[in-house]
């Protein structure tokens, strides 16, 4: 099922507990590395790295892959995915194999063929939003800079 409205994907957030983090970056930079470290930080998550070029991020052991993580931890609840649309359909078919409940893909990581694919597998589906801002606005953490308002946008109302 494909979540589509923001009440779907608050209620995916309050069920999960275990998110593995595909493409999470090593690199303070990087919008992988950014998500992974607020994950990390709330108290309802075990939140992993899945990155085939890295043994640890932040103190967090890292897996080369999906299956890797699975045959040591069980089925993550979501895979968080930061890849190429064109590399996604792999990231779907193990995400699949290893049994995972969800699919999450990062804003800009669009891919209808693996959304089909992950879709028709029965995977609850959430694409082109950020697992970390979602959470950020559904527990208040954007109502700092203003931001609780349930829409984003850098558009002024017209007055």
């Amino acid at each position: 099922m494909i979540l589509t409205t923001p009440s779907q994907r608050r209620e995916l957030l309050e069920k999960v507990h275990t998110v593995a983090v595909v493409g999470a970056s090593a690199n303070p930079l990087r919008p992988s590395y950014t998500v992974f470290s607020y994950l990390r930080r709330q108290p309802r998550y075990d939140v992993t790295p899945i990155n085939p070029t890295v043994d640890v991020i932040d103190g967090v052991r890292a897996f080369g892959s999906l299956e890797a993580y699975a045959k040591e931890r069980g089925s993550p609840d979501v895979v968080d995915v930061f890849r190429k649309p064109s590399e996604v359909r792999r990231v779907v078919e193990s995400a699949i194999a290893v049994g995972a409940r969800a699919i999450w893909f990062q804003y800009g990581v669009i891919n209808d063929d693996a959304i089909d694919l992950a879709d028709g597998a029965g995977m609850t589906v959430v694409v082109d939003r950020c697992i970390k801002v979602e959470h950020a606005r559904f527990t208040g953490g954007l109502s700092m800079g203003g931001l609780n308002s349930g829409v984003i946008t850098s558009r002024r109302k017209a007055r």
